[in-house]
């Protein structure tokens, strides 16, 4: 399917470049849509884990507002992120794929436990799905551009 490790190794961290965006515009979407109700669903979700239905009107308010404080935070982790991929693309020093492979390895374990602990079964997936999309390339870059190729 590749023609060379050289094409593979392009449409990987063209990948990468991707979901680093689509993590800079899904932490905007939280941030400023968290009160558009596009996110009911969701937070309704959480109510039933934590309060076993409806939450309060005030705790519906704090949880969007956590959702929006999240948003931030994931804004700049994505920046973070295009800033590594960025480098480890133009150096094409490993280390600098074994950085995202640690960050990754810190967050999941950590993000699966206290979702399963809530039993926010939703978030394992996601977490799992992410996952999938990420280690891989990482770990090809991260061997690629260790064989020096």
């Amino acid at each position: 399917m590749w023609s060379s490790s050289v094409a593979r190794r392009q449409a990987l961290v063209r990948w990468l470049y991707l979901v680093a965006a689509a993590h800079l515009g899904g932490g905007v979407l939280l941030s400023w849509a968290g009160h558009s109700g596009l996110f009911d669903a969701y937070l309704t979700s959480l109510e039933q884990a934590f309060w076993g239905g409806l939450a309060p009107a005030p705790a519906r308010a704090q949880q969007t507002w956590w959702l929006a404080l999240f948003g931030a935070t994931l804004q700049a982790y994505s920046l973070y992120m295009l800033a590594l991929v960025h480098i480890g693309s133009r150096l094409r020093q490993p280390r600098v794929w074994g950085w995202l492979i640690a960050g990754l390895l810190l967050w999941a374990p950590q993000d699966m436990l206290i979702s399963l602990q809530a039993s926010l079964w939703s978030h394992l997936l996601i977490d799992a799905l992410a996952l999938l999309a990420l280690l891989p390339p990482l770990l090809w870059l991260y061997r690629h551009d260790r064989s020096g190729a």
